[in-house]
């Protein structure tokens, strides 16, 4: 089941963002595996990746503007591709919530320990020397600033950041914040510290420091 429903999923990602690329897919199934063996016993272990093979099936659209919401696309065609795929009613459903609760600004929490896991796993993506890498790729894709001392992230009032280096401030930072379990918070910890540290950095060359 779970390498069908990889089969039919991978082609929504012709023509991703490199940010939201199948390759981001793979990167959060491997730290959803590791977030998993930290809850042998507790945890439905097909249903997490599942739902990572179809959480951003919709995002291409999204990028698009041919949809308002990803997550909550993704559902209902995740949903569909499952069914198509003789999936049982409860899986099906319990992969739904993982995939509209994946994105925090929706407003859906998980009520599951497998879309807690998708979440953390998902956001861990976001953060360390990937989640430097997606960001400037993203924002390169969309014409986006790299840095602007005439956009001071205090008088910055969007809500994902004016240029790249302020979303690492309005956005990445608080990642660690959103983990929903103890190891996805630990490896978060991880791995916002060396984006704190790259930051530091790159403020230093910003001013024309050595």
């Amino acid at each position: 089941m779970l390498e069908a429903v990889r089969d039919r999923a991978r082609p929504y990602f012709t023509d991703a963002s490199p940010a939201h690329d199948w390759h981001h897919v793979q990167r959060v199934d491997a730290l959803a595996e590791t977030l998993v063996e930290q809850h042998p016993e507790s945890v439905e272990e097909p249903v997490v990746h599942l739902a990572v093979a179809l959480h951003d099936i919709g995002r291409t659209r999204e990028d698009r503007g041919e949809i308002d919401d990803h997550a909550s696309w993704g559902a209902r065609e995740g949903g569909r591709i499952l069914r198509d795929l003789g999936a049982a009613t409860d899986t099906v459903e319990r992969v739904q919530h993982c995939i509209r609760a994946h994105r925090y600004s929706t407003g859906t929490e998980p009520a599951s320990l497998e879309a807690k896991l998708v979440a953390d796993a998902d956001n861990l993506d976001a953060l360390g020397a990937v989640g430097i890498a997606r960001v400037f790729a993203y924002g390169g894709e969309i014409g986006e600033p790299i840095h602007d001392p005439a956009q001071p992230i205090a008088e910055d009032d969007t809500d994902a950041g004016a240029t790249q280096y302020n979303h690492f401030h309005k956005k990445i930072l608080d990642l660690p914040a959103r983990m929903y379990t103890d190891v996805g918070r630990d490896l978060a910890a991880d791995r916002v510290g060396f984006v704190r540290e790259y930051l530091e950095r790159f403020e230093v060359e910003v001013a024309g420091e050595t």
